[in-house]
C-alpha cells in the first residue's frame, strides 16, 4: 500500500508541474591509463556521470553519490564516508581512481574511513561494472569508479572560465562553496579549483539508533523509557564533517602532444558516529555521554602526466606516461566535549581522551606509461605500471605492523570491429610482494581479588615477505543483433592478491567493533565473470538486460567466530569458494510532453552471494526498484526517483535481517545562458522526502547509525 500510494504521489507531482527541458546530445570520452575511447563505442556495463548533473547533486560521500546506479551500492559509516560496493563486492575489489590512476588514501584499512575524492571541477565521474574493469587496474572483479577532471588540461583552453558553486542542505545545516579557474597565459593552461564544506549533525527521524542493549532489556520486560530517548536524539551524534580542498594544474599542449603537473590537497575533519565500544566504561575512566570520536585527514600529491605523439613511424602512433606521488595521513582520536560554547569552538580545548591518538599513513608512488601502436584496423596498446605503497599504523589502535608494498603491472589490450562482432581483449600479469610482520602479545592476568586487567610482555614479532603473481584477462563481444537489438557478452578471469590487512592484521579494530586476525597463508583469490547483456531501443522504448555469475575461488573474508579476544568479538580471515549472482534490468519509455520530453523508467538490481556450504556472504545489497520520472523543457529540467529498497532476509549467522524502505528523491534544475556568455545553473532538491528510517544492510554499524532523514537544499553555480 505504501510503495501504491508513493507511485500516485509522484505521477500527481508529474502532471501539475509544467516543467522545461532542452535535450543536449555531449561526446562523452572515458579516459583511463589504459583504454581512451567515445562512450558510444562501449557497450558493456558502463555508467557516465556528467559535470552538470554532478554540480545539480546534494554533497555527499562518493558511495551515496553513485547509490542510486544499477549494480552500485555504498557502505556507509555517517555521512562522511561511503565506500562504493558494485555488484555486492566492495573494498580493495572495487577501485577509486583519479584521472585513470588508484586513488591512494587508507580507505581499505577500517569502513570508518572515508575514500578521499574531491569533487570539485570534475568533468564527469565513470563507473565499470564487472569483468571489464580488469583493463584499469589490478584485482578490481568487482569493477572501477574513475574520476576525471581538467586539473592536467590535455588539450589548450580556448578562453577563460571561472566558475563559483555555492550549496546549501537542512539536514546537517550544511553549506557549500566552491570555486575553480581555467585560462591559457602566454600558451600554457592553468587550472586552479578550491573547495569547502561544512556540515554539522545530520538529523534523523525519531527512534533511529538501535542498541543491542535496549533490544535486551526490552526483551526482560524492562522499559527505560528517558533512557530510550536519550539514545534517539533528534540529530545523530558525531556524524559532523568538514573538508577544505585546492587543485593546481599547469600544462603545455602541441602537435607533439602535451605534458603537465598538478599538485592537489585534501583536509578532512569528521566525527565518528559510533566506534566499537566507546560507550562502556573503561577501568578508571567514567562513561562520558558527551564524548566526541573524530578524525582528521591530511592529503597531499603531486602529479606528472603526458604524451608524446609518433604518428611519422609505421608501428607506434604514441606513449603516454605519467607519475605521482602521495602522501596521506588519518588520524583519530577521542576527547571529552566542553560544555561551554567558547570551549566547543575549538578543537584544542578539548581534552585528550586516554586512549591516545592513532594514525594511519600512506605514502606512494606511482609511475607508469601506455604505448599505442599504429594501425587503421584495430586499437592496440600495452601498459607498464609500478607502485609503491608504505602503509604504517601508529597508536593505541595500531592493529597492524608497517607494511610495505610493491607491484609492477604489464598489460595488453587489443579490440577490432570485424564487421560481424565488435571484440575487445584485455590481458595482464601482475607482481605483487607485500612485506610485512605479525606481533604475538603474552598476557596474563592479575591473581584473583584484584581488577580484571591484562599486562603486556614481551613483544614477539615475525616477519613475513609474501610474493604474489597474478594473470587475469577479459573478452568482450558485441553484436548488432537488428536495427534496435544489441547484444554483449564479457568473459573474464581475475586474479586477486590478499591485501596487507587480510595477511597482517592482528588487533581490536573499533570500527567493526571486533578483534581482527589476518591470515599470513591466504591464497590468491580466482574470479570467474561472466555477464551478458541485451539492450533494446526503438521508437519511444527502450530497455535492457543484463545476468551476471561470478565464481571465486578462495573468496576472502572477514568471519565471525565464538571466541573473545581481549574482551572483544573475534573475527578472523578465512577462505573458501563462493558465487555471486545477479541482475540489471531497466525498461521505460520517452515520449513529447507539454512542448518537452518525457521519459519513464522502472528498474531493478539484485545480487545474491553464497558459499560453497550453502552459507551466505555477509552484508550483501538487497534488491532494489528503482522508479524514475525525467521532463525536460528548453532549459528547465525536472528529476524524480522512487528508490523501493527490499528487506534483506539472506544474511550470514552473525547478521540480523534488514528492514526495507522507500527512498524518494526529486530535483528542479535551471540552466541560463546570458547574451554575455555567462551560464547560470541553478538547483533545488529534496532527498528522503518521506523522512524513512533507512538502515543499509552493507554497514557495519547500520543500527547505531542510520540514514539522515529529509534534506531539502539548493545550489547554484555561476560561470564567467
Amino acid at each position: 500500500m505504501k510503495t501504491t500510494r508513493i507511485a500516485l504521489i509522484l505521477m500527481s507531482v508529474l502532471f501539475t508541474n509544467k516543467l522545461l527541458a532542452q535535450d543536449v546530445i555531449e561526446e562523452i570520452v572515458v579516459t583511463s591509463s589504459f583504454i581512451e575511447q567515445n562512450l558510444s563505442q562501449i557497450h558493456n556495463p558502463i555508467h557516465v556521470i556528467g559535470s552538470d548533473e554532478l554540480a545539480s547533486m546534494a554533497s555527499q560521500s562518493l558511495g551515496e553519490s553513485l547509490d542510486d546506479l544499477l549494480g552500485v551500492g555504498s557502505a556507509d559509516y555517517g555521512s562522511a564516508v561511503g565506500q562504493p560496493i558494485i555488484r555486492g563486492l566492495g573494498g580493495t575489489r572495487v577501485k577509486v581512481m583519479r584521472n585513470g590512476r588508484v586513488n591512494r588514501d587508507v580507505s581499505g584499512l577500517g569502513a570508518d574511513h572515508p575514500v578521499e575524492i574531491d569533487f570539485n571541477n570534475v568533468q564527469q565521474v565513470e563507473v565499470v561494472r564487472g569483468p571489464s574493469s580488469l583493463f584499469y587496474a589490478n584485482g578490481a572483479s568487482g569493477g572501477i569508479i574513475n574520476v576525471v577532471d581538467n586539473t592536467i588540461a590535455r588539450k589548450d583552453f580556448t578562453e577563460s572560465d571561472l566558475t563559483v558553486g555555492y550549496e546549501v542542505q537542512s539536514v546537517n545545516n550544511g553549506n557549500i562553496g566552491e570555486l575553480s579557474y581555467e585560462n591559457n597565459f602566454g600558451g600554457l593552461n592553468f587550472s586552479l579549483g578550491y573547495r569547502d564544506t561544512d556540515f554539522e549533525n545530520f538529523e534523523i527521524p525519531h527512534g533511529a539508533i538501535i542498541h543491542e542493549e535496549h533490544e535486551e532489556e526490552e526483551e526482560e520486560g524492562h522499559h527505560e523509557e528517558e533512557e530510550h530517548h536519550e539514545e534517539n536524539p533528534k540529530f545523530l551524534p558525531n556524524s559532523d564533517s568538514g573538508t577544505e580542498s585546492y587543485k593546481f594544474g599547469v600544462s603545455k599542449t602541441g602537435d607533439w602532444g602535451y605534458l603537465g603537473v598538478s599538485a592537489t590537497g585534501l583536509e578532512t575533519l569528521y566525527g565518528i558516529p559510533f566506534h566499537g565500544e566507546e560507550h562502556e566504561e573503561e577501568e578508571g575512566h567514567e562513561e562520558h555521554e558527551d564524548e566526541r570520536i573524530f578524525a582528521s585527514t591530511d592529503s597531499d600529491s603531486f602529479n606528472l602526466e603526458g604524451s608524446y605523439n609518433i604518428r611519422n613511424n609505421w608501428l607506434l602512433d604514441s606513449v603516454n606516461y605519467y607519475g605521482a606521488v602521495t602522501d596521506y595521513s588519518l588520524i583519530e582520536q577521542h576527547a571529552e566535549e566542553a560544555h561551554h560554547e567558547e570551549e566547543e569552538e575549538e578543537e584544542e580545548d578539548h581534552h585528550d581522551h586516554e586512549a591516545g591518538p592513532t594514525e594511519f599513513k600512506n605514502d606512494a608512488s606511482e609511475f607508469g606509461a601506455v604505448i599505442n601502436f599504429a594501425s587503421d584496423e584495430y586499437s592496440q596498446k600495452m601498459m607498464f605500471n609500478a607502485i609503491q605503497e608504505d602503509i604504517s599504523i601508529i597508536g593505541h589502535e595500531a592493529f597492524m605492523k608497517p607494511s610495505d608494498n610493491r607491484e609492477f603491472s604489464v598489460g595488453y589490450y587489443l579490440s577490432r570491429d570485424t564487421g560481424l562482432f565488435d571484440w575487445h581483449f584485455g590481458l595482464r600479469h601482475d607482481r605483487i610482494s607485500r612485506k610485512g610482520a605479525v606481533a604475538h602479545h603474552e598476557e596474563e592476568e592479575e591473581e584473583e581479588g584484584h581488577h580484571e586487567h591484562e599486562e603486556e610482555h614481551e613483544e614477539e614479532v615475525d616477519k613475513f615477505k609474501k610474493e604474489f603473481n597474478t594473470d587475469s584477462m577479459a573478452l568482450t563481444l558485441n553484436r548488432n543483433l537488428n536495427d534496435y537489438l544489441d547484444l554483449s557478452f564479457d568473459l573474464a578471469s581475475f586474479e586477486r592478491a590478499p591485501s596487507a590487512i587480510e595477511l597482517y592484521m592482528n588487533g581490536p579494530h573499533l570500527a567493526t567493533g571486533r578483534y581482527e586476525e589476518g591470515d599470513t597463508e591466504l591464497k590468491i583469490e580466482r574470479s570467474r565473470n561472466i555477464d551478458m547483456t541485451l539492450a533494446y531501443q526503438q521508437n519511444a522504448f527502450f530497455g535492457s538486460m543484463t545476468i551476471f555469475q561470478n565464481n571465486i575461488d578462495n573468496f576472502i573474508y572477514l568471519s565471525d567466530t565464538n571466541k573473545t579476544e581481549k574482551k572483544m568479538p573475534l573475527a578472523e580471515y578465512k577462505q573458501k569458494d563462493a558465487q555471486l549472482r545477479g541482475v540489471e534490468l531497466q525498461f521505460g519509455a520517452a515520449f513529447p510532453f507539454y512542448d518537452g520530453d518525457l521519459e519513464l523508467s522502472i528498474a531493478r538490481d539484485s545480487v545474491s552471494g553464497e558459499f560453497s556450504d550453502g552459507t551466505y556472504i555477509p552484508r550483501m545489497m538487497p534488491a532494489r526498484n528503482i522508479f524514475s520520472v525525467n521532463y525536460k523543457r528548453n532549459t528547465l529540467e525536472f528529476d524524480m526517483s522512487l528508490k523501493d529498497v527490499q528487506k534483506q532476509d539472506e544474511f550470514s549467522s552473525k547478521e540480523t535481517m534488514t528492514k526495507g524502505y522507500q527512498m524518494l528523491d526529486m530535483k528542479l534544475t535551471q540552466k541560463l545562458v546570458t547574451d554575455s556568455g555567462r551560464v547560470v545553473q541553478a538547483s533545488i532538491f529534496g532527498k528522503n522526502m518521506l523522512d524513512e528510517v533507512a538502515r543499509n544492510h552493507t554497514s557495519f554499524v547500520k543500527n547505531e547509525v542510520p540514514l539522515p532523514g529529509k534534506n531539502v537544499g539548493i545550489n547554484f553555480r555561476v560561470t564567467f
